[in-house]
């Protein structure tokens, strides 16, 4: 165990340790005090806590792309607070901006607050939330169809909303009548501050308990570490050069689909992942900022390296991102980036097409990719009141090499996020869940099959609803390994209560909903893995008593005849046997 050299025998891992709990403490403050389902449902946000140099420390659970975000959040406000020396006990800076402090996209509310001791900046607490309003042209501020940000909501590029533990009316008077639901957003934004106000707290605890000095160098030698860690398991990556290119997608009526490709390159010590020659930055809100890039490509840099302690800023030293400025992946105000998540992660699923055929112990085939999101608008049927759905959707992940994929989990971009309840749902909104069930469409054939999407079906209650959806991966299927076969796609339907069928469709702005209408989301089943001849009878069998593939789609596909009544294995095709000889 290796220790902090003073008189005070205190192991690093505790004091790491301590961190991580004040993380997690500020997560579930969070969660226990916010006014909006999507955070306290569905877990949309972070908190963490980095050193006074704005350098991460350690993060609660919640949104993976986040792990990008905070940081440069607080290298932000020191910067524009002349490196801190302007920032004040009991201040907290609001950042709303996407080209600005760790920003996404304007729904991504980032609160920052400078935690002092004996009268020195020693730590920042921080956190980001999506709010279920903030402004724009369209209600629940997630927009489909936008061509310049100043349509997507109310931006705030790193403002004091606490001066010395003092509000600034002002500040909250303009949020509140710039958004729609303001009951809903300030009561998020109060959730944030209670939870800032908990990890400055704790940190303070930590400092009586250690003494300022030892936990600041315990901080520092925890940064080296995480360097020294990611150092070692880059070690053991192979080395070399390895390319993919896809296409991130839009509206297909608005342009694209849009290419994209990777270079990544594994040395002892460097991690590089070059992005230059994608497409430039369009008019169509699937743009990503610098720092949904750097959100992104963070995330699937931890999934490859796997890290053994609480994520810092140290386990990201040997990162490096090149990309051309402009591009459709580091686009440059005024582009739109409502639904940024669609390059952030585009360019997240690249790395892992690039690297899984050579990491198969690490990386699987490919997973529904978009978040699938989904803003429902209306009026309660009961009270009159409005009320606005804004979720992400679960989808299957692909099969990897000895297991199948999993089953209706969210994207990796949403990370340890849950779905609405359906009583929550047809409770506190104007619809009737018609159908939650798994896609069985006996996509992504393999030795291990890929994992099953979902169809989510909402049934309209009353006239005059509005429904915009943003399903990436609705024009190019999720890629199979190894052999194995390729997914499906994501992709929306309408039914009428007059039984006309509107789409497929992947995205669709505004969309009138009348009583009885049905809404269908459907998410992908995710890519296989290995030759699909060679997966077991008794797996195939069970596979079709299950429900996930067909009688037919288990003698053509898989070569296995079975019984349609019995489920009993009645023998294998001749294409089957000859394979396997």
């Amino acid at each position: 165990m290796e220790y902090i050299k003073t008189t005070h025998r205190i192991p690093i891992t505790l004091i790491n340790k301590n961190a991580g709990q004040i993380g997690d403490e500020m997560f579930y403050a969070l969660a226990r005090t916010s006014m909006s389902p999507i955070i306290y449902e569905v877990l949309d946000y972070a908190c963490g806590l980095t050193n006074a140099k704005g350098q991460l420390i350690s993060q609660g659970n919640g949104v993976t792309s986040f792990i990008g975000m905070l940081s440069p959040m607080v290298q932000h406000v020191l910067q524009k607070y002349d490196n801190g020396l302007r920032l004040k006990d009991g201040d907290i800076i609001i950042i709303k901006d996407p080209y600005v402090g760790g920003g996404s996209h304007l729904s991504d509310v980032g609160l920052v607050m400078p935690i002092f001791y004996d009268g020195e900046l020693v730590a920042f607490s921080a956190n980001k939330g999506h709010w279920t309003e903030v402004g724009g042209k369209d209600p629940g501020s997630f927009t489909s169809d936008s061509i310049e940000i100043y349509q997507e909501g109310l931006q705030l590029p790193g403002v004091k909303l606490f001066d010395e533990g003092r509000i600034n009316q002002a500040v909250v008077d303009i949020i509140a009548t710039n958004v729609r639901m303001p009951e809903l957003s300030l009561g998020d934004m109060w959730a944030q501050v209670a939870a800032l106000r908990t990890g400055g707290k704790r940190f303070i605890e930590l400092c009586r308990k250690h003494t300022k000095e030892l936990v600041i160098t315990a901080i520092q030698n925890l940064l080296k570490q995480g360097e020294k860690l990611a150092k070692q398991e880059l070690a053991s990556l192979p080395k070399g050069t390895f390319t993919a290119e896809d296409f991130i997608e839009g509206d297909p009526a608005k342009g694209g689909p849009y290419p994209i490709k990777v270079k990544v390159t594994i040395t002892d010590d460097r991690f590089i992942c070059d992005f230059r020659g994608s497409h430039p930055q369009v008019t169509n809100p699937v743009n990503c900022s610098s720092f949904g890039l750097l959100a992104g490509v963070r995330v699937m840099y931890l999934g490859i390296i796997g890290p053994s302690q609480n994520i810092n800023e140290g386990v990201f030293k040997p990162l490096e991102i090149l990309t051309d400025k402009g591009s459709i992946v580091l686009a440059e105000r005024p582009a739109p980036v409502s639904m940024n998540f669609e390059a952030r992660i585009g360019a997240a699923d690249l790395i892992w097409r690039a690297l899984a055929p050579v990491l198969p112990d690490r990386l699987t085939a490919g997973h529904l990719l978009s978040v699938c999101t989904v803003v429902l608008t209306g009026k309660h049927p009961d009270t009159n009141d409005p009320f606005l759905i804004v979720e992400p959707s679960v989808g299957g992940w692909g099969a990897g090499k000895g297991q199948d994929g999993e089953r209706g989990q969210f994207c990796m971009g949403d990370g340890e996020t849950y779905n609405i309840p359906l009583e929550v749902a047809e409770t506190r909104y104007g619809v009737l869940v018609d159908e939650y069930s798994l896609r069985c469409d006996g996509e992504g054939a393999g030795e291990y099959i890929g994992g099953s999407g979902v169809v989510r079906s909402y049934c309209a209650l009353n006239d005059h609803q509005k429904v915009s959806v943003s399903f990436g991966r609705h024009l190019f299927p999720t890629w199979g390994m190894n052999g194995g076969d390729n997914g499906s796609t994501n992709f929306v339907k309408i039914v009428t209560a007059d039984g006309q069928t509107i789409g497929p469709v992947g995205v669709t702005a505004r969309y009138p909903l009348n009583k009885g209408d049905v809404i269908q989301l459907v998410t992908a089943t995710e890519g296989g893995y290995g030759n699909p001849l060679k997966r077991p009878v008794e797996k195939v069998a069970s596979d079709v008593m299950n429900g996930y593939i067909s009688v037919e789609q288990a003698m053509d596909k898989f070569g296995v005849i079975i019984d349609p009544e019995t489920f009993e294995i009645l023998g294998e095709t001749e294409a089957r046997i000859c394979f396997n000889q």
